[in-house]
């Protein structure tokens, strides 16, 4: 390119008033001539005085400009003979290839085939806050201010290892007061050393899928269950086998009995999302069987700490005699969710090799968040603060339940009422869940539907998910009021089509079938 068009190019990209330096303007503009090819390889630039003369700019601007492509590979300079266009084109594909005739293959997703499916068949929810949001706590009632004081008191004292990475299992004192906590509240059998922080239940079963799991191998997975439990696994290379459940729990059927899986994923003490709680039968017989198949079971301990009647249910980690349970908890749903921290129970012979594979691949660290959340156990705030949460809760549920008794009559099926931060209210069958879901977001309200929680499209059964805990208590009744708006056509065209009237004894019964 003569050097007169070239300034030419420049002038013509120059915007003197621009905030950019001219320099980067420069600099910007002679490199996409160089990628646009205008500039070919070997092609001498003009003296760093000469385009500053062209251009009326300082000689200076031109030589920064110069230096940065230099520096960047698009520019050589040959002392002596000037600065020359950089050869950065690739190679023809002959050089490369054997088979210089073929073209490329077509790609039709720029995603993998096990991302394209994640992508698609995705459920995590753009609300997480609000009317009747399931599986979010009241955020607005954590407390801060104590929070903040134990923060502010571990950022005074400034002790350096708690800013750099965590290796291993993560902060001891954290791991302690985990171990106690869960021996006295939920009946686990553990130690500090067999504790593993992680950043909540999705990374615990990725890390889990990992080390125990190979590409192929299968999980019996609840159904209905929890969605995001069955996309991480399917992420990791494992077959989720979907396993119905009935009133007593997972219920495997026969010709699954035969065929043994590699891991078990079960919510034992608070089903997700149906909400009954797994017979002492059903789980002696699951632990029996893991032991004689050599299967793990990865107890999800899921809002076991907010149950309304009586004390919480003990762990099934806490039945297990032989070492085959994993158990898995998170402060997400106890604290806030933002807060992204869980915690792992292990066998003593896994836990080493655990806390080496969490650093070799998440390379974690928030030792200062493990520090202060150790300082908020056991100063006693943390079982305070549940025991405030677990009335708040447990009114705020009285107050859903009455407005469904109020609208659709007391004996309306609703299910998960003993414990947690959610009711499933049961519908008829035929019932298009999924269509109110969708018209509930016109309202402002979310409603997830039951039906896309089932695996087995033959077992799904109707219902909505109506979360109540981040719903303050003078907004329930007047939401679930809106919510009825979308839910009354629904049952009217069901009532049309089907001929008859919906019977709450015939939808408590189709609650568990299929089961």
């Amino acid at each position: 390119m003569k050097e007169l068009i070239l300034s030419e190019r420049v002038l013509q990209r120059l915007d003197r008033r621009a905030t950019v330096a001219l320099s980067r303007q420069v600099c910007d503009t002679l490199r996409a001539l160089i990628l646009a090819g205008e500039l070919p390889a070997g092609a001498k630039m003009p003296a760093t005085r000469v385009l500053a003369a062209d251009t009326a700019l300082s000689r200076n601007t031109i030589l920064h400009a110069y230096d940065q492509l230099t520096a960047e590979g698009y520019l050589t300079a040959a002392f002596g003979s000037g600065t020359f266009v950089s050869d950065t084109v690739p190679q023809p594909q002959e050089a490369w290839s054997d088979e210089p005739d073929t073209q490329p293959p077509a790609t039709p997703f720029l995603l993998s085939r096990r991302g394209s499916k994640l992508v698609q068949e995705a459920s995590a929810s753009d609300r997480q806050l609000g009317a009747f949001v399931s599986g979010v706590p009241d955020v607005s009632l954590f407390p801060r201010a104590i929070w903040n004081r134990l923060l502010s008191r571990r950022w005074r004292q400034q002790t350096p290892e708690l800013l750099t990475y965590s290796y291993g299992a993560g902060y001891l004192p954290l791991r302690q007061a985990v171990a106690e906590h869960l021996r006295l509240a939920r009946s686990v059998r553990c130690e500090a050393d067999q504790v593993v922080i992680t950043t909540g239940i999705h990374q615990s079963i990725s890390l889990l899928a990992r080390l125990l799991g190979d590409h192929g191998n299968t999980a019996w997975m609840e159904d209905p269950g929890y969605w995001g439990a069955r996309a991480t696994l399917v992420a990791c290379g494992i077959t989720p086998v979907p396993v119905p459940v009935d009133e007593e729990g997972m219920a495997p059927q026969a010709e699954q009995l035969q065929q043994p899986p590699r891991f078990i994923f079960l919510t034992p003490s608070h089903q997700y999302p149906l909400g009954m709680i797994m017979s002492l039968a059903r789980r002696r017989m699951l632990l029996e069987y893991a032991h004689k198949r050599g299967a793990w079971i990865i107890e999800d301990d899921y809002d076991s700490e907010y149950r309304f009647d009586g004390r919480p249910i003990g762990s099934l980690q806490g039945l297990d005699p032989h070492d085959r349970v994993l158990y898995l908890g998170t402060f997400s749903k106890t604290l806030f969710p933002g807060f992204r921290m869980g915690y792992m129970v292990l066998p003593r012979r896994l836990a080493a090799h655990f806390a080496t594979g969490l650093s070799e691949l998440y390379r974690e660290g928030r030792l200062m968040d493990q520090a202060v959340l150790a300082d908020f156990i056991e100063g006693g705030h943390y079982a305070s603060h549940i025991r405030r949460m677990k009335q708040c809760y447990a009114t705020r549920q009285a107050l859903l339940r009455a407005a469904v008794a109020r609208h659709f009559g007391a004996d309306w099926p609703v299910s998960t009422h003993e414990a947690g931060l959610h009711l499933v209210l049961h519908l008829p069958e035929g019932v298009d869940d999924l269509g109110i879901s969708i018209a509930a977001r016109t309202l402002g309200l979310t409603a997830r539907p039951l039906s896309r929680y089932y695996a087995n499209e033959a077992w799904a059964r109707p219902g909505l998910l109506l979360g109540y805990a981040c719903v303050p208590d003078e907004e329930i009744a007047p939401a679930f009021e809106r919510l009825v708006q979308v839910i009354t056509p629904a049952l009217e065209h069901t009532r049309r089509t089907q001929g008859r009237a919906p019977s709450s004894e015939r939808i408590n019964d189709q609650a568990w079938s299929g089961a």
